[in-house]
C-alpha cells in the first residue's frame, strides 16, 4: 500500500459526511477560483488559509471527475505534496501539485479536480458537551494546459459558435466550442438588437449545471421566455470566466 493510500485511510471514514456538509462553517479558504497547470511546469502551488480560531487538519487529493472517489480510489496523474497538512489559526500553507507524467492529450486541455478536505478538530471541552464534529470538502477545477496551443485562453471565448434552434416546442441557444480550451460560462442571454428584448437561459438545475464547455463540446440552453421569434437581428450576450476567476463579457451575432 503506497503512502497516499495509507494516508487516505486516516480521514477516509469522514468523507461520507463531508459530501453532504455545508461549507458555510469551514475555516480553510482556498485562494483562487481554479488551478491552471501549464505542462511545462514541474509543479504548481495552491494557497490555503485558515481563517478560524483553531488549527485545521487538511487532506488533499485529485480525481478525474468522480465526486465520490476517495484518496485511495481516485484516478488522476497528479500527486499533492504533502497529502495531509496542519494549518495553524490565521496562517497559510502552500501545498504543491505535481504531474506524474502519464500521457495526456497535447492538442487540448484536460480537466481534473482538486479535493480539499478540512477536518474540524474537537474542542477542548467537547467531552462535556453534546457536539457534532463535521468535515468539509471543497472541489476545485484543475486545468492541465499543454504547450503549443494555437492561441491564448483569452482568445477562446470569442470563437464560440452560437445559433438559435428549436427545442421541446420552444427555442434554445446552441453553442459549439471549437477551441482547445475548457470555457466556463457565467451567464447566457439572447438579446434583440432592435427593441432590446432579453431572453435569459433557463435556470440551472444544479450549481454550475451545463456552464462548462470542454473542447469540442456542444450544448443547448433553453430559453423559456422565448415563445415566438422576435423580428430583427439577434445576438447572444454571455460572460466567460477567466483564468483569474473574473467574468469577462462577450457578445456574438446570431445567424438569421
Amino acid at each position: 500500500m503506497n503512502n497516499l493510500a495509507r494516508s487516505g485511510m486516516v480521514i477516509c471514514a469522514l468523507l461520507t459526511a463531508s459530501l453532504h456538509a455545508t461549507s458555510s462553517f469551514a475555516a480553510v479558504v482556498i485562494h483562487g477560483a481554479r488551478v491552471i497547470y501549464p505542462a511545462e511546469q514541474q509543479e504548481v502551488v495552491v494557497r490555503l488559509e485558515n481563517k478560524g480560531e483553531r488549527p485545521a487538519l487538511v487532506q488533499l487529493w485529485l480525481d478525474d471527475g468522480d465526486k465520490r472517489a476517495t484518496p485511495a480510489t481516485a484516478q488522476a496523474p497528479f500527486t499533492a505534496m504533502p497529502p495531509i497538512l496542519r494549518i495553524e489559526p490565521k496562517k497559510q500553507q502552500a501545498p504543491r501539485l505535481r504531474y506524474t507524467g502519464e500521457p495526456l492529450p497535447t492538442d487540448r486541455e484536460s480537466l481534473f479536480w482538486l479535493n480539499v478536505l478540512e477536518v474540524q478538530p474537537s474542542a477542548a471541552d467537547a467531552k462535556d458537551r453534546n457536539l457534532l464534529e463535521l468535515s468539509f470538502r471543497s472541489r476545485l477545477r484543475v486545468f492541465f494546459r499543454p504547450q503549443g496551443l494555437p492561441y491564448p485562453k483569452g482568445a477562446a471565448a470569442p470563437r464560440l459558435s452560437w445559433k438559435l434552434v428549436p427545442h421541446e416546442g420552444g427555442h434554445a441557444l446552441e453553442v459549439v466550442n471549437p477551441t482547445p480550451y475548457h470555457i466556463s460560462l457565467g451567464s447566457v442571454e439572447l438579446v434583440g438588437k432592435g427593441r432590446g428584448e432579453r431572453y435569459p437561459k433557463a435556470p440551472n438545475k444544479e450549481v454550475n449545471d451545463s456552464l462548462l464547455l470542454p473542447s469540442g463540446d456542444i450544448k443547448r440552453f433553453p430559453l423559456p421566455a422565448l415563445r415566438t421569434l422576435p423580428s430583427g437581428a439577434l445576438k447572444v450576450e454571455f460572460s466567460a470566466i477567466s483564468d483569474l476567476g473574473a467574468r469577462v463579457s462577450h457578445s456574438a451575432d446570431i445567424p438569421s
